[in-house]
């Protein structure tokens, strides 16, 4: 039998090492490849989605904004706010905002200041499992930071009258603001409240300079924002 000669061994040797590398360094490229580019450019990067505009409040919730309008004069009435704007944590903020996210209140009832005084949830009687549940624990974490939560059906939303009727034992004296105790002891016009609006503007200056009242800070969802890809021009 011929022997081998070792230069012969060490060529092979190399060219199954040089077959191996490129193997693999072809292998990562096609995994590479597979995985979206953080770093393209925007108008580069296929989207997964593709925004529309669309209204913010549905038939049933424009419907109640208007009604809470006008059952409570003077007091500031917002709509579809996102629970981590007007609730905070001291730590945690990550796993906090995972456990809010997605979260928002139909409608807030507000000082002049944007305290909020109660919060108005507008719910379909034939909602899902999933959304019992998130609404549970919206009102859980409602009631530990101290506010109020009323439920609307969206198919027998309540006249102005009795929106009144619901909201003066829930802005009792005892909640701290003037206006609840002027409408408490305010006469009424058909039923309606003569709250001064200048004295319920006033409301909202008494804590106007508590710094621990202060909204939660827009800046603070930069550092959880998602690594999403940008849209396509149109």
């Amino acid at each position: 039998m011929t022997a081998v000669d070792p230069p012969s061994v060490l060529a092979l040797a190399l060219a199954a090492a040089l077959m191996l590398l490129l193997t693999v360094l072809a292998a990562r490229r096609r995994r590479d490849s597979a995985r979206p580019n953080r770093h393209a450019a925007p108008d580069t990067v296929t989207p997964r989605f593709l925004p529309q505009a669309v209204r913010v409040l549905a038939v049933a919730e424009r419907q109640a904004l208007a009604l809470l309008r006008e059952a409570m004069p003077g007091f500031l009435v917002l709509a579809q706010v996102p629970l981590a704007r007007f609730l905070r944590v001291d730590s945690g903020q990550s796993r906090w905002l995972q456990q809010v996210s997605g979260m928002s209140a139909d409608l807030l009832v507000c000082d002049s200041g944007s305290r909020v005084l109660v919060v108005v949830n507008v719910r379909s009687p034939n909602a899902s499992e999933h959304s019992r549940r998130r609404h549970d624990r919206m009102s859980r974490l409602l009631k530990a930071a101290g506010i109020k939560l009323m439920s609307w059906n969206e198919r027998a939303l309540p006249d102005a009258a009795s929106i009144r009727a619901q909201m003066l034992p829930l802005l009792s004296p005892q909640s701290g603001t003037a206006a609840a105790r002027r409408m408490a002891a305010s006469g009424s016009a058909h039923g309606k409240p003569l709250i001064p609006v200048a004295d319920v503007l006033s409301d909202g200056e008494d804590d106007a300079h508590d710094a621990s009242m202060e909204p939660v800070p827009s800046a603070l969802f930069d550092e959880f924002e998602p690594d999403l890809p940008m849209p396509a021009k149109r």
